[in-house]
């Protein structure tokens, strides 16, 4: 009888096993919140193409927040808060544009939404982005003819200006501010004399003349910034345009040569022509919304919002996550907007 003790397997292979099984049952859970994720987008949405946003339900004229049946109308509130164009802290082109595609699908299908209060609270922000959603409002609005009304509650300056300008009537509460048309970009920094008295030299290799206009590394030459305010020139000259045309009752040419790029409160601005009603209420600019689209307060509707979901789904379901490309990105927020150095329809007072 061998009554020698069993073999005992080596360390560093038990080891290996034990590593082995945490992997794989690592990679295990992993692939199955993959698969729900994408089941998940798959049933939630009424296509093949899911829904970037998410709905929620908000309080009615009467502060209701009860479902109703959903043949019944909606009103689609759509707020523009923080820097337009700063994907992290406001609202950009890519989400205003998934709000409005979005509201013609699932549950607001079948042309539900018969108008659109536009919720205010805004220092501006990027042209671009501000003229996109501009535009897509002024399309949405004429396709499916609905009214549109805003209503500011706080701030709406410059970008946002702009953007009211696609709605019929602005509403504004009464501690809100409003106007600054005008157009900015910079600061620019010069640091070209400190860097020559602290022994620094610096040298950009360029093609093309003024290909490094306004580099803070050398002294500026005198004019080039001459394209710059020309861009400059053209897109406050448009925003003077829109916002007129829009605004009947505002001066143009006071505009340009009193009024300049300040804000107002509610009243002065109600009296200069910038909105049509101060010292009003959501819930005002709400009933006069419903008249204009001959929606019966009294009879069952929604008010809803569609907000974009976070960065992390939609990269998820779109396949763009670094965890398919293996490149995770890091930043860091020193707390500017993403619009820095970018041309801005943006009210500041740093």
């Amino acid at each position: 009888m061998d009554c020698s003790p069993p073999l005992r397997e080596p360390l560093f292979c038990s080891a290996l096993r034990t590593f082995f099984k945490a992997f794989f049952a690592i990679i295990g859970v992993f692939l199955a919140f993959l698969i729900c994720g994408y089941i998940y987008a798959f049933f939630s949405s009424s296509s093949l193409i899911p829904e970037m946003t998410t709905l929620h339900v908000l309080p009615d004229a009467e502060g209701n927040r009860t479902l109703v049946p959903l043949n019944s109308p909606a009103i689609l509130q759509i707020n523009i808060h923080g820097v337009i164009g700063d994907p992290k802290n406001g609202i950009d082109s890519e989400k205003a544009e998934s709000i409005f595609l979005d509201s013609r699908d699932g549950l607001l299908q079948n042309d539900r939404v018969k108008a659109i209060l536009i919720h205010f609270d805004t220092p501006g922000g990027a042209v671009v982005d501000a003229d996109n959603i501009y535009q897509m409002l002024k399309e949405y609005k004429t396709k499916y003819k609905i009214p549109v009304y805003a209503y500011v509650d706080g701030l709406c300056a410059s970008g946002g200006m702009y953007i009211a300008s696609a709605t019929d009537k602005v509403f504004a509460g009464p501690a809100s501010v409003i106007g600054s048309v005008g157009v900015l970009m910079g600061p620019f920094f010069n640091i070209s004399d400190t860097l020559g008295k602290i022994g620094i030299q610096a040298k950009t290799f360029t093609r093309g003349i003024d290909k490094d206009m306004m580099s803070p590394i050398r002294p500026w030459k005198e004019g080039e910034d001459a394209s710059l305010q020309a861009i400059m020139t053209y897109l406050y000259n448009r925003f003077v345009n829109v916002v007129t045309d829009a605004r009947p009752n505002l001066d143009k040419t006071k505009l340009i040569n009193e009024y300049g790029a300040q804000v107002y409160d509610c009243v002065t601005a109600q009296k200069l022509g910038y909105i049509d009603v101060a010292m009003s209420s959501r819930n005002e600019a709400l009933l006069a919304l419903l008249d204009a689209a001959h929606i019966d307060p009294s009879s069952p509707y929604q008010v809803v919002q569609l907000s974009p979901k976070s960065d992390w789904i939609s990269q998820l379901v779109d396949g763009k996550s670094g965890i398919f490309s293996g490149k995770i990105e890091h930043s860091f927020d020193f707390g500017t907007p993403e619009i820095k150095d970018r041309f801005a329809y943006l009210y500041t007072f740093d």
